[in-house]
């Protein structure tokens, strides 16, 4: 799977794919991220990416040029890239999204910033608008990561324990309102406070019918 992020803050990204299942899948070959800077698509000597909206209005627009160049060159080395746009008026992210999303081999995520991005870069290269929640964010950096992070573990061999992977929360179709159970670990009790006792039973029918 190959990752291109569009951002005007590329250095948002320096470190946080560097830990976890990520660094493990980029390590394995299995996961490529490239972080392009906007601003490397402008023209002028102050690489400006943001203009005034016609009609008024308060805040800035990310300007059609340089996303249409960016977009351009990625799909110009990496053809058929779905391509994602990060915006509050999206479709909400849900795991189901995320599977189908797993599915491809490339994808193409703009980091939205400011009042959004011009709208003809959403008429005429956006495949998918996806928002991560009913809330506001400074921009599409951290909705970027968010996406990166949980396609990257449904991945195959990113996550080696594949056991593991596959008992997560949400893996269940038949079932999405079950979520994980409650876990304990060693000391069996602290400060009084004990771990149950069906978990110290042995009994492992019975721990899988608590754990339910």
């Amino acid at each position: 799977m190959i990752f291109n992020i569009i951002t005007i803050f590329p250095l948002m990204f320096d470190r946080i794919f560097d830990f976890g299942v990520i660094s493990q899948g980029i390590k394995s070959d299995k996961l490529k991220i490239n972080i392009h800077n906007l601003r490397d698509f402008t023209h002028d000597k102050h690489k400006v990416v943001d203009d005034r909206p016609f009609g008024g209005g308060p805040g800035m627009v990310l300007k059609p040029e340089p996303l249409f160049e960016a977009v351009e060159s990625i799909k110009s080395k990496n053809p058929g890239s779905r391509v994602i746009y990060l915006t509050p008026q999206g479709k909400k992210l849900t795991q189901e999204k995320i599977e189908d999303l797993s599915k491809r081999e490339n994808l193409t995520i703009i980091c939205g910033r400011y009042e959004g991005i011009d709208q003809r870069v959403i008429d005429n290269l956006v495949d998918e608008e996806i928002s991560i929640g009913d809330y506001v964010l400074s921009g599409g950096e951290i909705p970027a990561m968010t996406i990166v992070d949980a396609v990257s573990r449904l991945i195959p061999k990113v996550i080696k324990n594949e056991e593991f992977n596959d008992s997560e929360s949400f893996s269940d179709k038949t079932d999405r309102t079950k979520l994980d159970y409650k876990v304990y670990t060693r000391p069996e009790n602290y400060k009084g406070k004990k771990v149950p006792e069906i978990l110290l039973s042995g009994n492992h029918e019975e721990i899988r019918k608590w754990r339910k």
